[in-house]
């Protein structure tokens, strides 16, 4: 099944909240208003993980997977004004490596099969199962999910990925090819002389990325107005995480992720999904059309006014297209 998100969800009822939402009674995480810190099993040893859990819906349980990797899930705390209202019970969660976990100094970690066995260890810490269990992830944390898809399908009742191409090469090639040609020449000039110079660290980089690249297709506001959230997560990203798995550069990635491809795998998904994708974005669009028709059970939601955080600027159609297939699958009627 796939189509465009152009429909709207039912208005939010009381009744949509389900009888309990707040109570949390009984609840492992009563005591610390709902933090978990869960131990993860690597090779390198045991460390913990923080998450969250708001709300109590036996039946639709939403794990929210942060980008970067080595950001956190600050950039989520959006969801506080949208999914509470519709019932959802979501868990906020962030990697091993990220601001509120521990962060080992262990540069073998940082390796996309181990994260995918992280978030299986903190599946079955959660107690999350085939009858309510829901995995969203944005930007990396789509690839994750996808990968994490592609392995344990089997305890997914739905599946979203939100602003993630299935295909690092494809995503090179749109940056290159599409949006790069869009920018101002001599700023785009300048960018790429300070990346071979590998001075991607100098001030004057984040001066010409922000109102030439990070504005445009990053998130569509000023960046002196960002939301708190946000700037709370890129304060807090840990680079030692993110520079060797994404590499450097804003314009693309180079790094451990460069030559990730699933795009001949996703028919092997057979939950429904739901792709979130934004006119924008720094992911091609059309692509993430492609990838719901790809899977065996899709739904593409558009939002004609986001970027790659269209969770904020287009903040309303977002969740709407997020809330109504949450709804549907729970349903039956997807």
């Amino acid at each position: 099944m796939s189509s465009e998100g152009t429909d709207r969800t039912r208005p939010v009822r009381p009744k949509d909240v389900p009888a309990g939402y707040l109570d949390s009674t009984g609840r492992a995480d009563l005591f610390a208003g709902g933090v978990r810190m869960i131990p993860v099993e690597t090779p390198a040893g045991t460390f913990r993980v923080w998450t969250k859990r708001v709300g109590n819906n036996p039946r639709v349980k939403l794990l929210l997977l942060h980008g970067g990797p080595g950001f956190t899930h600050e950039t989520f705390e959006a969801c506080d004004t949208r999914l509470p209202a519709a019932g959802v019970e979501y868990y906020y969660y962030d990697q091993l490596g990220s601001y509120y976990s521990d962060q080992p100094d262990r540069p073998e970690l940082w390796e996309l099969p181990r994260f995918v066995d992280e978030v299986e260890q903190v599946r079955r810490a959660l107690g999350l199962g085939r009858e309510s269990f829901f995995l969203l992830g944005q930007s990396w944390g789509g690839i994750l999910a996808l990968e994490y898809a592609l392995r344990h399908q089997e305890h997914l009742k739905g599946l979203v990925i939100s602003n993630m191409m299935s295909s690092i090469p494809a995503y090179n090639a749109y940056a290159r090819d599409v949006l790069a040609p869009r920018m101002d020449a001599a700023a785009l000039a300048e960018i790429r002389r300070l990346e071979a110079d590998g001075r991607t660290d100098d001030a004057r980089y984040m001066e010409l990325l922000g109102p030439h690249y990070y504005e445009r297709h990053v998130l569509r506001i000023p960046m002196d107005g960002w939301p708190e959230p946000l700037v709370r997560s890129f304060r807090h990203m840990n680079p030692k995480v993110y520079v060797p798995m994404q590499g450097p550069s804003e314009l693309g990635a180079s790094g451990k992720l460069e030559s990730w491809d699933r795009s001949a795998d996703l028919g092997a998904i057979r939950v429904p999904t739901l792709v979130l994708g934004a006119a924008h974005d720094t992911m091609d669009p059309g692509h993430l059309r492609w990838m719901a028709g790809a899977v065996a059970r899709g739904r593409y939601h558009h939002c004609p006014d986001g970027s790659h955080l269209a969770i904020y600027d287009d903040q309303e159609r977002y969740f709407e297209g997020l809330i109504r297939f949450l709804r549907d699958v729970d349903e039956g009627v997807f």
